[in-house]
């Protein structure tokens, strides 16, 4: 007896680990796809009366890749695109008894939630109106306070030990925390506590969070970041210093969302070289007097 019910309390823990296991895999997904770099693209569609158009076909196009996303507004006139890529999209919107409406470029960015609400003419489906624009600066459907470090900024502002963390101290609301020394915070040494020493939104140095194309970058000790990504890779990053939603933890700080270069259909590249020779630095002041 004693055999036997050593035998059957193994098994039963036995089966008892393997359901966890199947419920920790079936949650682990969800939990590990909520912190994400997406954004969207929502809105209404209306006639000039303002009274909204049901089932409307919407069409939203990825500039780059010319990928195309379809679907038809709500019986209250709205449609949404979720889970975008940072990129320029086109919008197009048919209806019975309207002119096509196009609009383009509309420039997403990480984190970005924009409202585009289309006021639809009447005439031919065959007639179209281009709407040409500036994307809103406004975000109405979010309360998130931060700021978007740009390509461009990541390439051409000079960066030391070719750093991209070193740009987030352009977002208003962040203060550099200071290091060791101060030649430690690039990657250039390995003092990774300094890479990210800065305090965002009054909270103290070395609380935040990091995050590339959603997933964690930082270690559990001293909430060290353990990876700095090359400038080349990097498409855009986005500060988060207040207000940031629900779906993000593991942090006192701020939130900084990197995003990565995806590519598109045309061929990009890039070169660089990194010297940094002794001989070419300046005299120093006191070595003139020899």
């Amino acid at each position: 007896m004693k055999t036997l019910f050593t035998s059957w309390s193994a098994s039963r823990a036995t089966t008892i680990f393997a359901v966890c296991l199947v419920a920790v895999s079936l949650l682990a997904p969800g939990s590990s796809l909520a912190q994400t770099t997406y954004g969207s693209i929502v809105g209404n569609v209306m006639d000039n009366t303002r009274a909204m158009i049901p089932d409307a076909n919407v069409t939203l196009t990825h500039l780059g890749t010319n990928e195309t996303l379809t679907g038809q507004t709500s019986n209250a006139g709205l449609y949404q695109f979720l889970q975008l890529h940072a990129a320029g999209y086109r919008l197009e919107v048919e209806a019975p008894g309207f002119k096509r409406f196009v609009r383009e470029p509309i420039e997403l960015e990480t984190r970005q939630v924009v409202r585009i609400d289309v006021t639809m003419e009447l005439g031919e489906v065959t007639e179209s109106i281009e709407v040409t624009g500036a994307t809103p600066l406004l975000e109405s459907e979010t309360s998130t306070l931060g700021e978007v470090i740009n390509e461009r900024k990541v390439i051409d502002l000079p960066l030391n030990g070719r750093n991209p963390f070193g740009l987030i101290a352009l977002v208003p609301g962040v203060v550099p925390g200071g290091c060791d020394s101060p030649d430690a915070c690039h990657p250039a040494v390995i003092n990774f506590t300094g890479w990210g020493n800065y305090q965002i939104g009054g909270t103290l140095a070395n609380q935040s969070e990091a995050l590339w194309d959603g997933a964690p970058i930082t270690g559990g000790q001293l909430n060290g970041w353990r990876f700095v990504p090359t400038q080349d890779a990097v498409q855009e990053f986005k500060v988060q210093t207040n207000n940031y939603g629900a779906e993000f933890g593991r942090t006192a700080g701020g939130m900084i969302n990197i995003t990565t270069k995806s590519g598109s259909n045309q061929f990009h590249g890039s070169g660089f070289e990194f010297l940094r020779n002794k001989a070419l630095n300046r005299n120093n002041f006191f070595a003139k007097q020899a």
